[in-house]
C-alpha cells in the first residue's frame, strides 16, 4: 500500500491531561521583564552611585549637619555618616524605590492593554498575582540590599571606621558598629515591603502607573508628618512609617527592640491588608475590555 494506515491506540491507552504550570513561570516571566525594564536598571544603578555622591558631599562640609541623628560625628565617622544617610533615606528615598516597580507592575498591564494576553490558560489570577508580588518584592528586597552597602562601604572608605559614639553616650567598637549599622539598615526591609504592598493595591485599584508610584511616596510624607505631631502618640504605632525608626535602640545602653518587634507585626498587618484588597479587586475584575 502506498498510503499510510493510521494505527489505531493501543488498547487500554488513556490520553495524558496537560498540568497546567505552577507559580515558577509566570514568576520566570515577570523578572525576565523586570530586567528589561529601563526604569528598574536606572533605580539600582542610582541606588549604587547616589550614596557615593552623597557620602563625598557631606564628608566635604566644613560644619556637621548637628540638629539630626548622628550628624554631629558625621564628617568624622563613616558609622555615624552611615546612619545618617539612614535617617534620610527612610524618611523620603525608600517608599519611592520600591514604588517604581510594585505601583507598576499591575497598571502597566492596564495601560497597555495585555490582561488578556498574559491570563491565558496556562496561567491564572492567582498565579500571576503572586508572580508579580514577589517580583516586586524581590525587587525591594534587591534594591535596599544595594542602597545599604554602598551607603556603608563608601562611609567606612572615605571617612572611616573609628569607634562610634552611641545614644547613650557609649563608646562602640568599629566591629560592634559595623554590625549594628548592617541591622539598622536590614530593619529597613519590613516597612520597606509595607509600602510594597501598599504600592500594589495602588496599583491594581487604579490601574495607574503614575497614581501607582507616586501615591505611596506621598502618603509616606503624610505619616511622616503625622508622627512628628504632638499627641499624636495613639496612633503613630500604627503608621508605617514608624518601623522606620526601629533600629534608634539599637545604639542606646542596654539595647531595647521592641519597637523593632512592633515595628514587623505592623508591616505584616499593613502587607496582608493590602495584598488582601489587591488580590480581591483583581480576582474580581472585568478584564474583557483589555
Amino acid at each position: 500500500m502506498s498510503a499510510l494506515t493510521a494505527q489505531p491506540a493501543p488498547t487500554g491507552s488513556r490520553s495524558v491531561p496537560r498540568r497546567r504550570p505552577g507559580l515558577l513561570a509566570p514568576l520566570r516571566w515577570e523578572v525576565r521583564k523586570l530586567r528589561a525594564q529601563v526604569r528598574a536598571k536606572a533605580v539600582l544603578i542610582g541606588a549604587l552611585v547616589l550614596p557615593v555622591i552623597v557620602v563625598v558631599v557631606i564628608h566635604g562640609q566644613s560644619r556637621p549637619p548637628k540638629d539630626t541623628l548622628f550628624g554631629r560625628f558625621a564628617t568624622v565617622n563613616g558609622f555615624a555618616l552611615a546612619l545618617l544617610v539612614l535617617g534620610f533615606a527612610a524618611q523620603w528615598v525608600l517608599p519611592l524605590l520600591t514604588a517604581v516597580v510594585a505601583g507598576d507592575v499591575f497598571a502597566s498591564e492596564d495601560q497597555h492593554g495585555t490582561w488578556k494576553t498574559v491570563l491565558t490558560r496556562s496561567t491564572s489570577r492567582g498565579q500571576l498575582f503572586w508572580a508579580k508580588t514577589l517580583t516586586a518584592s524581590g525587587f525591594a528586597v534587591l534594591v535596599l540590599a544595594v542602597l545599604a552597602a554602598s551607603t556603608i562601604v563608601s562611609s567606612l572608605l572615605i571617612v572611616g571606621h573609628q569607634p562610634l559614639i552611641g545614644l547613650s553616650g557609649q563608646t562602640i567598637p568599629a566591629g560592634e558598629a559595623l554590625r549594628l549599622v548592617a541591622a539598622s539598615w536590614a530593619s529597613m526591609l519590613p516597612a520597606m515591603l509595607g509600602f510594597t504592598c501598599l504600592a500594589i493595591l495602588l496599583s491594581v485599584w487604579s490601574r495607574n502607573p503614575a497614581v501607582g508610584i507616586a501615591a505611596p511616596v506621598v502618603i509616606g510624607m503624610v505619616m511622616q508628618l503625622v508622627g512628628a505631631l504632638g499627641g499624636v502618640e495613639a496612633i503613630r504605632p500604627f503608621l508605617l512609617t514608624t518601623p522606620f525608626e526601629a533600629w534608634h535602640g539599637f545604639f542606646a545602653d542596654p539595647h531595647f527592640t521592641g519597637p523593632l518587634t512592633e515595628g514587623l507585626i505592623t508591616s505584616a498587618v499593613w502587607c496582608a491588608i493590602s495584598l488582601g484588597a489587591a488580590y480581591v479587586m483583581l480576582r474580581r475584575r472585568d478584564i474583557t475590555g483589555g
